[in-house]
């Protein structure tokens, strides 16, 4: 087995006493002596690249029934089931390369639904602790697309934070940070702060302790590559100017990759992402905590909140306890997990 210390540095949990912190992995190391643990830090078209310590990287062959077209059908692997970035592998030699023999069971999985007409499931990314939610304070802001990431983190094993990059351009940061609270729940934290300045993203140490692994997801221009900088202490990743009109920018990251920082912390950039499609496995009403216990208020119990008598949900929005744009979301992720959930059902029975 690798140094458990140089592990460890990449995010290997171990107990009190140096033991894997995972029952589940260690079966897995028993029953497959001969291989030894390795994270992966980079997923390519042509296969992974893992790591053993966090300067100690290769790359590996991934099993022989993984590179056959992903597929739901009977015996098939589905995507979402072979390895991704964060994710724990045990790899052995075989001839000249390294191989990965096995997938240890993930602790924590940030998944979507993958764009295109045809349902398939996406890892984001896996083993995180924490995902940062990441949307500049410039024409970029919007509150409704945070929903929407909320929606994907809730129930993956994962805590999420909102990182509300480019506070040198907001002028009511106060406010925005307000807006954000306001429909995340209580156990969500809000932080703005200038990506470029690393005394302002300091902020984001909690949750950066040595062993923890971080995820960032966001649209293209809000400052994920520029935060990876300033939290490496280094210019890691490219940045790349966003539009004036918009505030969009382009992919200037292009895949998905584990960066250890100088903290002792894994950090797991990933590309911008356009299209936020859920899988079908969330729970719409757990992340509109608010729209849901007013609803339990309605007279009707099938109350739909459109023009009901007794309507809770739209006497909120009349008081202005309810912002209407926030029902709207409500109800669009409602149909489209149910969408989703319908498709996951067709196929898992084929």
């Amino acid at each position: 087995m690798s140094e458990p210390h140089a592990l460890q540095e990449i995010g290997w949990p171990l107990d009190d006493h140096g033991q894997v912190a995972v029952p589940e992995w260690r079966e897995c190391l028993e029953a497959h002596p001969q291989a030894r643990p390795a994270r992966v830090v980079e997923q390519h078209r042509s296969g992974y690249v893992v790591a053993e310590g966090p300067d100690d990287s290769f790359p590996v062959e991934s099993p022989a029934e993984w590179q056959r077209r992903p597929s739901y059908r009977k015996g098939g692997i589905p995507p979402e089931a072979r390895a991704g970035v964060g994710d724990w592998v045990l790899v052995e030699r075989s001839g000249d390369v390294m191989q990965i023999v096995a997938l240890l069971p993930r602790r924590s999985a940030i998944k979507r639904a993958a764009a295109g007409e045809h349902y398939k499931q996406q890892l984001i990314a896996a083993n995180v602790d924490t995902v940062f939610v990441v949307c500049g304070l410039d024409k970029d802001f919007n509150p409704r697309r945070i929903e929407r990431y909320l929606l994907l983190v809730k129930g993956s094993g994962a805590q999420a934070v909102v990182v509300l990059t480019k506070a040198d351009h907001a002028a009511d940061v106060p406010g925005a940070v307000a807006t954000i609270a306001a429909l995340a729940s209580a156990e969500v934290p809000v932080r703005a702060v200038d990506a470029r300045e690393p005394d302002s993203v300091a902020a984001l140490r909690p949750w950066l302790q040595p062993g923890a692994t971080v995820v960032m997801v966001g649209s293209s221009g809000a400052g994920k590559s520029t935060l990876t900088n300033s939290l490496a202490g280094e210019e890691l990743m490219k940045t790349g100017e966003v539009r004036s009109t918009d505030s969009r920018g382009r992919h200037t990251t292009t895949y998905r990759a584990l960066i250890p920082l100088p903290g002792g912390a894994c950090l797991i950039d990933t590309p911008g992402m356009r299209e936020l499609k859920p899988t079908g496995e969330e729970d719409v009403a757990d992340n509109f905590a608010d729209v849901a216990e007013l609803a339990l208020e309605c007279r009707f119990r099938d109350c739909r909140h459109l023009k009901e008598p007794g309507c809770a949900v739209m006497a909120a929005i009349a008081t202005g306890n309810l912002d209407p744009q926030r029902l709207a979301n409500y109800r669009k992720l409602q149909g489209e997990v149910a969408t989703a959930a319908g498709q996951l059902a067709g196929r898992r029975v084929q």
